[in-house]
């Protein structure tokens, strides 16, 4: 008798034990199942990215949105509807500003959205002037000859071009950014400081601005090649007509073979009294803008990669920009096949003026 319950206990167990591993082995069949779905991960989808590819090229004409305003939802139904009415086709938004703080989180919402509204979404990266990145990474910062972290007039920190540290935590930023979706990134601040104590800066490396800079372009482009965006890097608007670095490293000829596309800063107020003649080169953004392109458009050809794509004054600033100034600077530039535009404004402040109707 107790030999038959103790086999009736043993066949209970041996079952008991049996249904253990089968619902184990189901699952950890559940598991792997689900890590090699295509369900999206919670900021980037990477299976997407094996079979998206980089979205046609188009003449962008676009505006600038500050992270804030691209997730406010009564200011990007503002834009969507300004957008859908004009001749307007994109928007640039800040993904990491001047300050170096990072904006990614919302990211996918908005992008989402303007895709479904047919707008290209280009991301804007600062990259060497980062206050942030200098304080949490001290070693990576300018210097001053004594050792401290150098700031330029406005008090801010850069991180030292030089340092290929600075280079890769960027491009990790950049690839993240792509993985939510953006179709193109535009690097700012890909550039020497320009005011400051210059004096006393000193860099980690005494390789020569245009060289360290050349070296970058070509490093986004190694690093990037295979990811479904484009690229483009913003430059002074001077460096159209100047072609020696403007003591920033900053030159036509070390990135039109390596990045999709170039944007001058052309905006006329910044342009100095004189210029081209002009009491105020403000007043007359036609002919500022007319100049550069003329100037530098010869480094645009149809062997070269990059197209020019030039941000234009859309505040007031040495003038009243209307209408009518607006429209100068985009004719100037549409003279030209193939050049579209971008239209700057720090606070996202936008109408229809100066754009044609849709």
């Amino acid at each position: 008798m107790q030999q038959s319950r103790a086999y009736v206990f043993f066949l209970i167990g041996v079952i008991a034990f049996a249904g253990f591993f089968f619902a184990l082995s189901k699952a950890e069949g559940l598991y792997k199942t689900n890590a090699q779905s295509n369900d999206p991960a919670p900021f980037a989808d990477e299976s997407a990215d094996l079979i998206r590819e980089k979205p046609a090229r188009k003449i962008v004409k676009g505006v600038y949105l500050t992270a804030s305003a691209a997730t406010n939802p009564k200011k990007i139904a503002e834009i969507i509807s300004l957008i859908k009415t004009t001749e307007l086709n994109a928007v640039v938004i800040d993904i990491k500003d001047y300050t170096g703080k990072i904006f990614l989180r919302d990211a996918s919402a908005f992008i989402q959205k303007l895709h479904d509204n047919d707008i290209y979404v280009i991301a804007r990266q600062t990259v060497f002037q980062d206050p942030a990145l200098a304080l949490r990474k001290p070693d990576w910062a300018i210097k001053t000859k004594n050792g401290k972290i150098w700031k330029d007039n406005l008090g801010l920190s850069w991180v030292d071009p030089t340092k290929r540290e600075v280079w890769d935590y960027n491009i990790g930023i950049t690839k993240e950014a792509i993985g939510l979706g953006f179709d193109e990134i535009n690097f700012d601040y890909v550039r020497f400081p320009t005011d400051g104590d210059l004096r006393n800066v000193v860099f980690a490396s005494s390789t020569t601005k245009q060289k360290t800079m050349a070296a970058f372009y070509n490093y986004l482009s190694d690093e990037l090649h295979d990811e479904p965006a484009w690229i483009s890097v913003d430059f002074f608007g001077f460096v159209m007509e100047r072609h020696d670095g403007v003591g920033i490293g900053q030159r036509l000829v070390d990135a039109v073979d390596v990045v999709d596309y170039i944007s001058p800063m052309m905006y006329p107020s910044h342009y100095p009294k004189g210029y081209l003649g002009l009491e105020n080169p403000a007043e007359h953004p036609g002919a500022v803008i007319a100049y550069g392109m003329k100037q530098g458009i010869g480094y645009f050809t149809s062997t070269t990669r990059a197209q020019v794509r030039p941000w234009l004054q859309a505040f007031h600033l040495g003038a009243r920009y209307d209408a009518v100034k607006i429209r100068a600077q985009i004719d100037a530039v549409e003279r030209y096949p193939n050049a579209g535009w971008l239209l700057w404004n720090a606070s996202a402040r936008y109408t229809s003026a100066g754009l044609k109707k849709e």
